[in-house]
C-alpha cells in the first residue's frame, strides 16, 4: 500500500509521520532526507542533483521522480510506502503515478492533514525547542511554565530566527499556490481522505489508521 502525506507546513506531518510508520508498516520516504542521502553518499543520482544545487538550479522532477522510484523499489519497502514532501505539485503527481505504474505500483491513498491558515500561522511562528534536550514548546499553544526556560531540563529556549509570522506566511503562501492544487487531483481520484488536524495529536493518528483500514489489527491483537 503506497500512501501519500499532504498537509501545509505546521499541519504536523512530521509527527504522523512517524506513527504511522511505526503502527502502520509503512516505510517513511521523505524526499528531502532521500536528497541529503543520496548527495552525502555520492550515488550516481545524488551526483546529478548535487550538479544542479551548485549550480543554484532547482532539480529537475525527472530526477526526483527516479530518486523516489530508486528508493521504493528496495526490498524494505515492498509492502508499501508512506510518500512525505513528495509529490509537491500536479505535474509531479501524475509523474509519479506513470512511474510507479511501470513497477506494478500505484498511489493508494492520499492523506490529508487539514488545518486552518490562522492556526498553522501560530503554530509555525510560537515555535520553541529547547537547545540542550529538543523539547519543544509553543509560545500560544503550549507555552512553557517560565516564560524562555524548558520545563524539562531548566535550560534556555530558542526560537529559529525564520520562526516568524512573515517566513511562516510566505511558505504558506507558497504551498497553496504550488501544493493545494494536489488535493483536487487525489480528490478525482477517489483517493483522497481529509484528517481534522485540529484535534488532538493521538485523535490524528487514529483518524488515519481507520482511513488505512489499520485500526481494527491493532486492536485484535491487543
Amino acid at each position: 500500500m503506497d500512501i501519500i502525506l499532504l498537509g501545509p507546513p505546521g499541519a504536523g506531518k512530521g509527527t504522523q509521520a512517524l506513527a504511522i510508520e511505526q503502527q502502520a508498516g509503512l516505510v517513511h520516504i521523505s524526499s528531502g532526507d532521500l536528497f541529503r542521502a543520496a548527495i552525502k553518499q555520492g550515488t550516481p543520482l545524488g551526483q546529478q542533483a548535487q550538479a544542479y544545487m551548485n549550480r543554484g538550479a532547482l532539480v529537475p522532477d525527472s530526477l526526483v521522480i527516479d530518486m523516489v522510484i530508486e528508493r521504493v523499489l528496495q526490498p524494505d519497502c515492498a509492502d508499501g510506502v508512506l510518500f512525505d514532501g513528495f509529490p509537491r505539485t500536479e505535474a509531479q503527481a501524475a509523474a509519479l503515478d506513470a512511474a510507479l505504474a511501470e513497477h506494478g505500483r500505484q498511489v493508494d491513498m492520499a492523506l490529508f492533514l487539514d488545518v486552518p491558515g490562522n492556526v498553522l500561522l501560530k503554530r509555525m511562528a510560537g515555535r520553541q525547542v529547547c537547545g540542550l534536550c529538543g523539547a519543544m514548546h509553543n509560545i500560544y499553544f503550549f507555552p512553557s511554565k517560565r516564560a524562555g526556560i524548558c520545563d524539562t531540563c531548566g535550560s534556555r529556549l530558542i526560537q529559529r530566527s525564520d520562526d516568524n509570522i512573515d517566513t511562516a506566511r510566505n511558505r504558506l503562501d507558497v504551498y497553496f499556490a504550488q501544493t493545494l492544487p494536489l488535493i483536487s487531483y487525489y480528490r478525482s481520484q477517489s483517493k483522497l481522505h481529509e484528517i481534522d488536524g485540529l484535534q488532538p495529536i493521538e485523535q490524528v493518528t487514529e483518524a488515519m489508521l481507520v482511513a488505512l483500514g489499520v485500526l481494527n489489527v491493532l486492536e485484535h491483537a491487543a
